[in-house]
């Protein structure tokens, strides 16, 4: 007997390649698959293990807590400025305050300065006044007493009531206090 690597084939060679090719062709795409397949698992694995090694749990751990610090740091940051914020509204506000302060005691200074003024004038004017009627009470002083001397020049002369020569200088003294004072 022939070696069977010898054999004859029946079958034409072109249809042999043609039935052969698909059936080849399906059998390689699988193959590529299946590897492609266990590439994809065997790096999936490696993946696997290393996502668990202890280096990337530590990674984890320290991306996690960093994560949680700038989040406590991003919230007392918010604090901060809302603080800010409300320091300087109220910073603002006093400010205000104090311009409508200072500008109340200019006004209430203004007008202060403005009665002393219209105080002094009339401290000045009833001082001319006390003055002219000091002054009109020692002349009338004097006239009394010049005229309460011919009184009693007169007196020793004639018999005339004391009372009725006194009556003149009081009245004259009592008219020109009363004009003074209006």
């Amino acid at each position: 007997m022939a070696p069977i690597l010898y054999d004859y084939c029946k079958m034409p060679m072109g249809d042999i390649w043609k039935e052969d090719g698909d059936k080849r062709c399906k059998l390689v795409i699988g193959i590529l698959g299946l590897l492609v397949i266990v590439l994809l698992g065997v790096l999936l694995i490696f993946f696997i293990i290393k996502a668990n090694s202890e280096a990337c749990q530590d990674g984890l751990r320290a991306v996690m807590e960093c994560h949680n610090v700038t989040y406590l740091l991003q919230q007392e940051l918010a604090e901060a400025q809302r603080g800010f914020r409300d320091a300087e509204a109220q910073a603002v506000t006093c400010n205000q305050t104090v311009m409508a302060l200072m500008a109340s005691l200019d006004a209430e200074k203004a007008q202060g300065r403005k009665k002393v003024e219209e105080l002094e004038g009339e401290i000045t004017t009833l001082n001319h006044k006390l003055q002219d009627a000091s002054a009109e009470v020692e002349r009338l002083r004097r006239e009394n007493h010049v005229l309460n001397a011919r009184i009693a020049d007169t007196d020793s002369a004639s018999s005339q009531d004391s009372s009725c020569a006194a009556e003149p200088p009081l009245l004259i003294l009592l008219l020109g206090l009363s004009a003074l004072l209006l």
